[in-house]
C-alpha cells in the first residue's frame, strides 16, 4: 500500500475510533492506538511500520509536546513545588518509579529498561487529567488543583530524566554513569537557564512598561497574520535544534521553548488564534497519526509471558492510586477526596507513551517492553474516568463539586 492510501487510511480509522471512545466519555487516544492494532501487523496486517510513516510520528511528537508546553506556565511549576503540593508531587512520582523499577528487578531487567518503566509508570498525564475534570465539573476543587500542579511537576521531572538517560552510554562503569548524569544535569540546566532567562527579560520589560505584546504584532505586520503559527514553530525549533547540539532528544528542547511562550505575550485574540491553528493540526490531524503508529507497532507476539504485563497494569494503577491516597491524606484530604486524587493521577495517555515512543525508536527497550509500555498506557486511561466514577457517584460528586465552589 502506497504512503497515501496507508495514511489515508490510518487518519479515517483513528479520527472515527477516536471520536468513538470521546463521545462515550473516554480519551479519543484510545480509539487512536486501537485503529493502529486494527489496521497493524498485529490483527489485519493491512498497514505496517515503515519510515516515512515514522517521520510523521515524529513531527507530531514535536507538536504534540508544543501543545502540552503551552497549556503550562513557569509560573504554575513554579506554585506547584512550593509547600504542601510538592509533597505530593514527590510521592506520587517517587512511590510508582519505585514500584516500576522492583518489578523490573524481579524479572530481572536491564538498568535502561527498569528506567523506563519506572518512568513510565510515575507519569500523570496533563491532558487526560484536564478534560478528565473538565468533563465531571470539578475543575474548580481540591482535587483538580492538587491533581494537576501533580501533572506538571511529573511531566517536568519525566523529560528531565528522560535528558539524562538519552545521554547515558547503554554499557558503562559506575563512575562514567555518574559522570554522565552529571554532565548531562548541567547541560539540561543550561538549557532551562536560557528559558528562565528569556522569560525574566521579558518580565523586566514588561515591568519597565514596555509592551511585550508589540514583539508579536511587529512580526505579524511584516509577515502577515497567517505567519504567527510559523513564527512560533521556528522559535520553538530553535530550542529544539539547541537541545540536540546538547546531546539531547529535540523533544526536551522543543517543551522548554513551549514552555517559555505565554499567553502575555501576545494579544488575547493572536493567543488564540495560535492555539486554535495547533489544536487544529495536531489533534486534527498529526496526534491521530501518530497514536495510531504506536499501535501499529504494538504486537501481540511480543508477549511470551502474560504475566509480566499483567503485573506491569496491576503495579502502575495500585502504585499510583496509593501514591495519590497517602499524598492527599498527609495535605490534609478526607479519605474519599484523597482516593478520588488518585484516581486522576492514573491517568497516563500523552506524555507516558511519547517517552515510550522515544526509548523504543532509541533502542533502549525492546519490542516486549514497548508493547507492555503501551498496553499499561490504554489501560490506565482507560480505567481512569472509570474508577474515579466509583469513587464519586453521581450524588456524592455533585455535593462535593457543589460544597468546593468559589
Amino acid at each position: 500500500m502506497s504512503l497515501l492510501a496507508s495514511l489515508l487510511l490510518l487518519i479515517v480509522a483513528a479520527r472515527l475510533l477516536g471520536k468513538l471512545f470521546g463521545r462515550y466519555g473516554h480519551p479519543e487516544l484510545i480509539g487512536e492506538i486501537l485503529a493502529g492494532v486494527l489496521l497493524g501487523p498485529a490483527l489485519l496486517g493491512l498497514i505496517k511500520p515503515n519510515p516515512a510513516l515514522a517521520g510523521i510520528a515524529e513531527l507530531a511528537v514535536f507538536l504534540i509536546i508544543l501543545s502540552a508546553g503551552l497549556e503550562m506556565r513557569f509560573t504554575e511549576i513554579i506554585a506547584a513545588m512550593r509547600g504542601r503540593g510538592m509533597l505530593l508531587a514527590l510521592i506520587s512520582f517517587a512511590l510508582p518509579f519505585a514500584s516500576g523499577a522492583a518489578v523490573a528487578a524481579a524479572f530481572e531487567l536491564d538498568l535502561m529498561r527498569m528506567i523506563f518503566l519506572g518512568l513510565c509508570i510515575s507519569i500523570t498525564a496533563l491532558p487526560v487529567a484536564v478534560k478528565l475534570l473538565d468533563d465531571l465539573g470539578i475543575l474548580h476543587t481540591r482535587i483538580a488543583h492538587y491533581s494537576l500542579a501533580t501533572a506538571v511537576v511529573n511531566d517536568v521531572a519525566a523529560l528531565f530524566i528522560l535528558g539524562i538517560v538519552l545521554n547515558m552510554p547503554q554499557q558503562s562503569s559506575l563512575g562514567e554513569a555518574v559522570s554522565t548524569v552529571m554532565v548531562a544535569t548541567w547541560k539540561l540546566g543550561a538549557l532551562a537557564l536560557i528559558a528562565l532567562s528569556l522569560n525574566w527579560l521579558l518580565s523586566w520589560l514588561e515591568r519597565k512598561d514596555i509592551n511585550v505584546q508589540t514583539i508579536p504584532e511587529n512580526l505579524v505586520r511584516v509577515f502577515g497574520a497567517e505567519a504567527l503559527f510559523g513564527i512560533v514553530i521556528v522559535f520553538v525549533l530553535i530550542f529544539g535544534t539547541i537541545s540536540e547540539m546538547l546531546g539531547f532528544h529535540f523533544v526536551i528542547g522543543a517543551f522548554f521553548g513551549a514552555l517559555f511562550l505565554d499567553k502575555r505575550h501576545f494579544l488575547a485574540s493572536r493567543y488564540e488564534d495560535l492555539r486554535g491553528t495547533l489544536s487544529s493540526i495536531t489533534s486534527g490531524f498529526l496526534a491521530p497519526v501518530f497514536f495510531a503508529y504506536l499501535g501499529l507497532e504494538f504486537s501481540l507476539a511480543t508477549f511470551d509471558d502474560i504475566a509480566f504485563p499483567l503485573i506491569v497494569i496491576g503495579v502502575s494503577v495500585a502504585s499510583k492510586l496509593l501514591s495519590g491516597w497517602i499524598g492527599g491524606r498527609l495535605i490534609g484530604m478526607p479519605h474519599r477526596e484523597a482516593i478520588g486524587l488518585g484516581c486522576v493521577l492514573n491517568g497516563r495517555g500523552v506524555m507516558e507513551l511519547v517517552v515510550a515512543g522515544i526509548a523504543y525508536q532509541k533502542g533502549f527497550i525492546g519490542a516486549t517492553m514497548f508493547s507492555t509500555l503501551v498496553l499499561m498506557g490504554i489501560v490506565t486511561t482507560f480505567l481512569t474516568p472509570l474508577l474515579f466514577k466509583r469513587v464519586f457517584p453521581a450524588e456524592k460528586l455533585a455535593r462535593y463539586s457543589k460544597s468546593a465552589a468559589p
